[in-house]
């Protein structure tokens, strides 16, 4: 008797136990609002939030010091935003290497793992720039290293699997990011990415201007190109009357001259940078018989005649700093125009920056990252378009790569992307891209032919479109 008293006590204690840790557990708080979780990083605060079906969506900035070698010296405010899905899917880190876009969106591998976006702003584009700037802290490591703070920064919200991502200059970031912090990203996909690893020989370019498209598109692209610099005298006239009425200066680049013949060079390039081979049927088919208004639409269409004005250089004096710095810039010939109509020629990044920004070439900066490339790269995916000038020089793989790859999307432009690549190579893209995020299904990891974008195609989040900006930023 005394035995089941004692079993009914220890059991009527036991269920109070239980009872009294449900109702502790059910007592406790439901986890903090994403909102609260970023905001409670070190140095992060909030911009403006915006409302998205299925998402929440932040403009944040974060503290970053002016030089990740030498924090003391002080910091400065960086964009970054967030578009946050869920904490159980894997993040996409995108960056475009210019200025961030404060509305939502949502990149390619972003769609094709259903997972979260975190966008960051390249440092020096303004407003993420530092008050005064100190234009030697622009280089790639420094923001390989902006990059790395906000990552481990937001790594213990978002725990799973990372993969970084850019187009053009993104690309490039991205590839960058991966040479000096390998062990962050789980995967990259980097976008029309140049790789301009010897500045100065560039007869890659003048080879791809050789063959792209078909004979008689680049005999009308090079006609009008021609024209417009036989008929520099009268069209120069109407570009003083269109700078005085826009409000354009010069002084950065050294004259309106100087900017006239820039505009017009750029105009082959800008249009297989941003058009298809469709597009030629927009350009005059008889340059000589063709209307000076006629030619200056055409140019100022594809090249745009405020790009090299100071209004239009000074909101990508980062890019231009970098390219006269680190990243290189391509100089091409023109065989179809006699050099009388020639005066400057493709002029270097040093004519686009102010010139009390000191500037100095690192000669060896794209070898370092390119034999890194090619004898360390993992997990690393590349994708060029056919027509796209910028992939003349591309990054390629070694014998010491592992699981990366390097694809071309036939036809496309600058705006290639894996939903442009062939059948077999957008299946195979797809699902490692996949693999690598953590998300692959069992189908795809079976069977490379069953991958597909996890999420279904917003056409407000999932713009295809290229970035339009003027030729030769890439």
């Amino acid at each position: 008797m005394r035995k089941a008293l004692r079993w009914l006590l220890a059991f009527t204690v036991l269920i109070g136990m239980v009872s009294t840790a449900h109702a502790a557990t059910a007592a406790q708080p439901e986890a903090a609002d994403i909102k609260d979780r970023l905001l409670s990083i070190p140095g992060v605060s909030l911009i403006q939030e915006k409302p998205y079906p299925g998402y929440r969506y932040f403009v944040l900035n974060f503290t970053q010091p002016v030089d990740h070698r030498d924090p003391a010296k002080g910091t400065f405010q960086q964009r970054i935003t967030v578009l946050h899905k869920d904490v159980s899917r894997p993040t996409v880190f995108y960056t475009g290497g210019y200025s961030v876009s404060t509305n939502p969106g949502r990149r390619e591998p972003t769609q094709i793992v259903d997972g979260n976006q975190v966008s960051m702003e390249y440092r020096f584009f303004t407003p993420s720039r530092p008050e005064p700037a100190d234009w030697s802290k622009l280089d790639i490591w420094q923001a390989a290293s902006d990059q790395h703070r906000i990552f481990t920064a937001l790594k213990a919200i978002y725990p799973k699997n990372w993969i970084s991502t850019g187009g053009s200059k993104g690309g490039m970031t991205a590839t960058y990011y991966e040479r000096f912090y390998p062990r962050d990203m789980d995967g990259v996909v980097a976008y029309v990415a140049p790789n301009d690893v010897v500045n100065d020989e560039d007869s890659a370019y003048d080879r791809f201007f050789a063959k792209v498209g078909t004979k008689e598109c680049r005999d009308r692209l090079n006609a009008v190109q021609r024209e417009a610099l036989v008929r520099r005298e009268p069209l120069e006239k109407r570009y003083t009357e269109y700078a005085a009425t826009e409000g354009l200066t010069f002084d950065t680049i050294g004259g309106l001259d100087r900017a006239y013949e820039a505009v017009v060079l750029d105009y082959v390039w800008g249009f297989w940078q941003y058009s298809l081979l469709s597009d030629c049927d927009s350009i005059p088919a008889d340059a000589k018989s063709a209307t000076d208004e006629e030619i200056w639409t055409s140019v100022d269409t594809i090249s745009g005649f405020s790009a090299y004005a100071d209004q239009g250089l000074a909101p990508y004096t980062p890019y231009y700093y970098q390219a006269g710095t680190q990243l290189g810039a391509p100089t091409i010939r023109f065989p179809h125009i006699e050099r009388r109509y020639i005066r400057y020629g493709y002029q270097p990044p040093r004519n686009f920056v102010p010139r009390d920004i000191p500037m100095r070439f690192q000669q060896f900066a794209m070898g370092d990252v390119d034999a890194w490339v090619r004898h360390h790269a993992r997990h690393m995916l590349f994708v060029y378009g056919q027509n796209d000038p910028w992939g003349a020089e591309p990054f390629r793989l070694g014998p010491g790569s592992k699981d990366s790859y390097v694809f071309t999307a036939p036809g496309m432009n600058h705006g290639a992307n894996v939903a442009g690549l062939v059948a077999d190579d957008k299946a195979l893209a797809t699902a490692r891209i996949l693999e690598w995020a953590g998300v692959a299904p069992a189908a795809v990891k079976a069977d490379a032919t069953q991958a597909k974008p996890l999420a279904r195609f917003d056409a407000k989040l999932d713009v295809r479109d290229v970035e339009r900006e003027p030729a030769l930023r890439p």
